[in-house]
């Protein structure tokens, strides 16, 4: 069956910095780990496509899957699949799809051509090497036992309030309510995919940074609400009212939503919404990977029955790239929001988590 490697959530070419890929240094230990690897799985929130241009995100991307390219062996597949972050990579092949007078329901994976997907995606392969990358959509198989997705479908079952939580309770409300139990893809699809549209057009249209700033509000706001220490007056005021204005969210029909952002309800609300994915769309595997929440587990400390769905699916987050400092307060490598996590599959064995940048110095990462 020989060996996959599935990383996530680089967000690679964001104006914010945090990509911490767009470092040669930082890149040495992930194109380390590609020597004798048969296939690569970069699952969603490759690219960072909504601070700016698309292009723009390209060009500072393409070093990074260049080394790629050079760094496996000739023969390895690359497989690349959609995130929230960069949707736009899939949305040309959607929008042809959708034209069809009955188009057949998304299943939970479809393979196709990257020229066929987008022309960004194209782009990407070419670096890649076209004949061995493929696309897949909204997931795939590694193994019957194991399915990979980027995990972004579970944001209609978040409790964190987020803007695309929101939006997408906004959007079910005119679509038809909540997602059927026994769901399709594309029943999750026309509830996201409006908040997905309004943000990707706001990235292209905001003027000079604006969509960057934009997007990094929600760090920010989990560092003035749940952050530690002495707070300002108004960061104090900011606190108080917050679970007033969630208690208005749920009377509203918008919820459920909690005010509680602590580390332990950020793991365990993200686990619950992938439970509901696994068991709405009828994902029979042992093993269901993702990443999404930038939470990487299970880890050593973790409660391992949390990470258990309904129907005995075992989850794994593949973590992220990116060195946020409001989830990372002291620079602790211990920390489950680290970068540079991985989760390597090998023939028969189940799959298993890696911390590659776990020796980094926090200071160089904080610098990209």
């Amino acid at each position: 069956m020989g060996t996959t490697l599935v990383v996530s959530d680089l967000h690679l070419g964001g104006r914010t910095g945090a990509d911490v890929l767009r470092r040669p240094e930082a890149r040495a230990p992930l194109l380390a780990a590609l020597h004798g690897v048969d296939r690569l799985v970069l699952l969603g929130d490759v690219l960072e496509l909504r601070h700016g241009p698309i292009g723009e995100a390209l060009t500072n991307a393409e070093p990074f899957f260049r080394d790629v390219a050079e760094a496996l062996d000739p023969a390895a597949e690359v497989v690349l699949v959609a995130g929230n972050h960069d949707h736009q990579l899939i949305v040309p092949w959607l929008e042809r799809r959708a034209r069809a007078h009955a188009p057949a329901p998304l299943g939970l994976e479809q393979r196709i051509a990257p020229a066929r997907a987008s022309w960004a995606t194209a782009r990407l392969a070419n670096w890649l090497g076209a004949e061995r990358t493929s696309a897949a959509f909204p997931g795939l198989w590694l193994r019957d036992d194991v399915y990979a997705t980027h995990g972004h479908l579970g944001d209609l079952y978040s409790t964190i309030p987020t803007f695309e939580r929101i939006g997408a309770a906004v959007t079910a409300r005119i679509v038809g309510g909540d997602v059927p139990e026994d769901a399709t893809v594309d029943d999750f699809l026309s509830r996201l995919e409006p908040v997905y549209a309004w943000v990707d057009a706001m990235a292209r249209h905001a003027p000079g940074g604006r969509a960057a700033r934009s997007a990094g509000s929600a760090s920010r706001a989990y560092e003035l609400l749940a952050g530690s220490g002495p707070r300002p007056l108004r960061t104090r005021v900011l606190g108080a009212l917050f679970p007033i204005l969630i208690g208005a969210l749920n009377r509203a029909g918008l919820g459920p939503l909690s005010a509680d952002l602590t580390g332990g309800e950020l793991r365990r609300a993200s686990l619950r919404a992938m439970d509901e994915v696994v068991r709405r769309l009828t994902i029979d595997a042992e093993h269901v990977i993702f990443g999404h929440s930038h939470r990487a587990g299970p880890l050593a400390a973790d409660d391992a029955t949390e990470w258990i769905t309904a129907t005995g699916a075992r989850l794994h987050n593949s973590g992220c790239w990116v060195f946020e400092s409001a989830f990372l307060a002291g620079g602790d490598s211990d920390s489950p929001y680290w970068p540079g996590a991985a989760i390597r599959l090998v023939d028969d064995q189940p799959p298993v988590l890696e911390r590659l940048l776990r020796d980094f110095p926090a200071d160089q990462l904080a610098e990209a």
